[in-house]
């Protein structure tokens, strides 16, 4: 009997008392906005309308204790917004925490001999 191998698949959410506060689509987000440097092509690159993309930054710059996603204002190159250190932060310990499930994770699933 050919013995088949087991995993584990599991999302991280990270909320408040007001919902989702980080997840990994949301931290997709931000990674794009630091890559472009404007939500609205940060949107376009994910296939996602303007709109909720900004409802997704808003809710995570007022449900934190510090700003994620900062405007820009124009000049030469126009306006944007751009990650605070707080957002960059964000992205670390998130992509910190999922490995560190995901270690856990395949580590118990070593445990089951079934």
């Amino acid at each position: 009997m050919k013995s088949q191998q087991l995993s584990i698949k599991s999302r991280i959410w990270i909320c408040t008392e007001q919902g989702t506060f980080l997840g990994e689509g949301r931290i997709t987000l931000l990674k794009e906005i630091e890559k472009h440097g404007s939500i609205s092509k940060a949107a376009k690159a994910m296939k996602m309308s303007y709109k909720k993309a900004w409802k997704l930054v808003d809710s995570m710059n007022r449900q934190g204790d510090q700003t994620l996603v900062r405007r820009k204002t124009g000049g030469i190159g126009g306006g944007g917004s751009e990650l605070s250190e707080t957002g960059k932060k964000a992205i670390e310990l998130f992509q910190e925490i999922s490995s560190k499930n995901s270690t856990f994770l395949n580590s118990q699933i070593e445990k089951m001999e079934f």
